[in-house]
C-alpha cells in the first residue's frame, strides 16, 4: 500500500501550552486507522493541523505526496481531506439536503457528479433521504452524526477524518454508526483516520492504530495488537479486555 497521509514532526501549542510534541504517524492508501488517547493527548489538535484549522509550530504534512503546510484548509478539502469535527458542526437552520449541498462546494462545478454524490449519500444513509427536507436542526442526535459523516462525503474525499462520532448517542445508535463506517470501508476502500473513546469497538474496525500521550505516540500496532497490549487493555478497554 502506498502513504496516504504523513505527519513527521509536527508540534502546535494552543496559547503556548503544546498539544503536539514531534508527532510522526502515517495513514496508508485503503487502511482504517484509530487514535486513542486521554483527554488533552493531542488527538482533536493532530486532525486540526492535518485538515488546516490549526498551523502547526514545526513539522511536515503530507497528503498524496504533497506537501501541506503552506495550503490553506479550504484547498486541503479539494485535494481530497474530508474531515468531520468533534460536535458534528452541521448547518442548524440548512435542511438535509442543503447542508449536503454545502458538502459539495469542493466540485460544485462538476454538477453531474455532485447529483450523483448527493443520491449516493441518501442510498447509504437512507434516514437523510426520509428527512431531506427537515432543518437539520431538528435532527436526532444519531440522525446529526450520519448528515456530518455524509456532507463530507459529498466531495468524494481520498481520506475522511472523524473526530469522537459516537460522543453523545444511545449505544443502538453507536452500533449503527459504526456499522455505516465499517460498510465504507470495506465495500467501498475509504480510507479512515478516527479518533474514539470507543476503544474496543474502534479497534474491532481498525488495521491499525496509535495510543498519544502528551502530543507522542506512545504505542502503535494493528488493531489486534493494541487489543491484547496490556497497556491499552489497562488505559482502555476495561471489562472489553479479549
Amino acid at each position: 500500500m502506498s502513504v496516504l497521509l504523513e505527519v513527521s514532526g509536527m508540534t502546535a501549542a494552543y496559547g503556548g501550552v503544546r498539544a503536539l510534541d514531534g508527532l510522526d504517524l502515517h495513514v496508508d492508501e485503503g487502511e482504517f486507522v484509530v487514535l486513542l488517547g486521554p483527554n488533552g493527548a493531542g488527538k482533536t489538535t493532530t486532525m486540526k493541523t492535518v485538515s488546516g484549522l490549526l498551523t502547526p509550530l514545526s513539522g511536515r504534512i503530507r497528503f498524496a505526496g504533497r506537501d501541506l503546510v503552506d495550503v490553506p484548509g479550504w484547498r486541503r478539502a479539494g485535494l481530497g481531506l474530508g474531515h468531520v469535527p468533534e460536535g458534528r458542526q452541521i448547518f442548524p437552520d440548512h435542511t438535509v439536503l442543503e447542508n449536503l449541498a454545502l458538502g459539495a462546494f469542493p466540485i460544485r462545478r462538476r454538477r453531474a457528479e455532485a447529483a450523483r454524490r448527493r443520491e449516493e449519500m441518501l442510498e447509504i444513509f437512507p434516514r437523510l433521504a426520509e428527512r431531506g427536507s427537515q432543518l437539520a436542526g431538528t435532527l436526532s442526535g444519531g440522525e446529526a452524526q450520519m448528515l456530518a459523516i455524509a456532507r463530507a462525503l459529498m466531495a468524494d474525499p481520498r481520506l475522511l477524518m472523524l473526530d469522537e462520532p459516537s460522543l453523545g448517542l444511545a449505544p443502538l445508535k453507536v452500533a449503527e454508526l459504526f456499522d455505516h463506517l465499517k460498510r465504507l470501508h470495506d465495500e467501498r476502500g475509504l480510507t479512515v483516520l478516527l479518533v474514539e473513546q470507543q476503544a474496543g469497538t474502534a479497534l474491532r474496525l481498525a488495521d491499525r492504530g496509535y495510543v498519544l500521550e502528551r502530543g507522542r505516540v506512545v504505542v502503535e500496532g494493528t488493531g489486534a495488537e493494541l487489543r491484547g497490549d496490556p497497556r491499552v487493555q489497562a488505559a482502555y478497554l476495561g471489562r472489553l479486555r479479549q
